[in-house]
């Protein structure tokens, strides 16, 4: 966890971005906190100590999915989203359930291979320039010792001009490792890592491609720094951090866990509640085989959230209600929320605005009464026909800006200043609720 963070420090974390929802926001923090706690407890109880799952009821567009993104990002932890939705029972065509742990595991092996390739960036650059100065100069081995002097001394000048920036533009041939060769195995199972694993070792097999390339040295630069910076990470290294990692800090967040809850047992839903079976084992702890070897899900955090507006938690089956001790209801966005997601976050859809508009040297800003009316407009729409939170500013503010954002640079030039007002809003938006033939567009 970064720097350790207290069960107070995440919240306040969390509230730089999201508005609102303290309940949800110190249950969360925790269950992040104990993590770490365990991590530190004494070995023999540490494998005992099983994390507190969290169920989060609340309609759509309230905060659940950007708590749980927030919180791995705090975390440094692997985390995946999955909608419970695109999953079938055992036997139907679909996905199954443990390719969430499959995909968790191949996200905490990008994690790791990123942060190890940043510790070796600096050796693979100089790597990729002693690659690019043979291309250029290539080394003499034998011949009169004053020609393999001459040698040397051209290629440390041309060493120093690369170093410089001075021959960027300059164009060298390169050889370029080509992607493994795609071995599709006809007859095979769908999905399964054991395919896959299958796939990736024959493919494995083949021999590799090497092809020239004749690139500009900004260019060859880039791909020979990646080249290099591979060559010197270790992956067997990468996949066991990558393992633990998952196993002790990752976090899978179901999302749309009511779709699969059943309230009655007609053969629509035998399905669902297959599902739910399914995802029992790994919800409860079991060993999954996955590309990069088996892990453990015993410790994976898993975070599901549900609008449940026609089914209940209580239509979940007991076994898997009983994996989600912790319930958070997630209260409904007034206008004064509507106000602070505008205004308070670090991410805030203004901000975005006047940065994407900054970049044509246009200053744009947003007057609180337009905040105000913008996050009433947002308000009385959601009541007005379907409640889809904190999404509908997106939609508001897009239209509300739309004329501005293609009138720059052509009309709105470089330097202009634009205030948006409450008049301005008003104009633009003012009649979306009391016209219902213009609200049943509005997404």
């Amino acid at each position: 966890m970064k720097e350790h963070l207290t069960p107070k420090q995440i919240v306040e974390e969390l509230d730089k971005y999201v508005i609102g929802q303290k309940d949800a926001k110190k249950n969360v923090a925790i269950a992040l906190r104990n993590r770490w706690r365990r991590m530190n407890a004494p070995e023999e109880l540490r494998k005992e100590i099983m994390p507190n799952n969290i169920l989060m009821i609340g309609a759509t567009g309230v905060g659940k999915t950007e708590i749980a993104r927030r919180l791995a990002k705090l975390a440094d932890a692997p985390f995946i989203k999955v909608e419970a939705s695109k999953f079938t029972e055992v036997g139907y065509v679909g996905r199954d359930v443990e390719s969430m742990v499959r995909d968790l595991v191949a996200q905490a092996i990008h994690m790791v291979k990123t942060q190890k390739k940043e510790a070796v960036i600096e050796q693979a650059k100089e790597q990729a320039e002693l690659v690019i100065l043979d291309a250029l100069i290539p080394p003499m081995t034998g011949g009169a010792s004053d020609d393999v002097e001459l040698n040397n001394r051209t290629r440390e000048r041309f060493l120093e001009k690369l170093k410089d920036g001075e021959l960027e533009d300059k164009k060298v041939e390169i050889e370029v490792d080509s992607p493994k060769p795609n071995v599709n195995i006809i007859g095979g199972p769908n999905g399964g890592d054991e395919m896959e694993g299958l796939q990736d070792m024959l493919g494995n097999m083949m021999p590799k491609k090497i092809n020239k390339r004749k690139l500009a040295i900004k260019d060859a630069r880039k791909i020979l720094v990646e080249q290099e910076a591979s060559k010197l990470i270790d992956m067997e290294e990468v996949k066991d951090i990558a393992i633990k990692k998952s196993e002790d800090a990752g976090i899978i967040f179901i999302d749309e866990i009511d779709k699969i809850a059943t309230s009655n047992q007609n053969s629509g839903e035998v399905s669902r509640e297959g599902v739910q079976r399914d995802l029992l084992p790994i919800v409860e702890g079991s060993t999954v085989n996955t590309r990069y070897g088996t892990i453990n899900t015993n410790h994976i955090l898993f975070i599901s959230a549900g609008a449940f507006h026609v089914s209940k938690p209580s239509d979940l089956i007991p076994e898997l209600q009983g994996r989600f001790p912790i319930r958070v209801e997630l209260s409904k966005l007034t206008k004064d929320d509507f106000y602070q997601i505008l205004k308070t976050p670090r991410n805030a859809l203004t901000k975005q605005y006047e940065a994407l508009l900054a970049s044509e040297e246009v200053e744009i800003s947003f007057s609180d009464d337009a905040l105000e009316r913008i996050a009433e407009i947002a308000y009385d729409v959601n009541n007005e026909i379907e409640n889809i939170g904190a999404r509908r500013l997106n939609t508001l503010v897009s239209k509300l800006l739309n004329e501005i954002l293609f009138d720059v640079p052509d009309v709105i030039g470089a330097n202009a200043k634009i205030v948006i007002t409450k008049e301005k809003v008003n104009e633009q938006l003012g009649g979306l609720v009391k016209d219902k033939d213009l609200t049943q567009y509005i997404l």
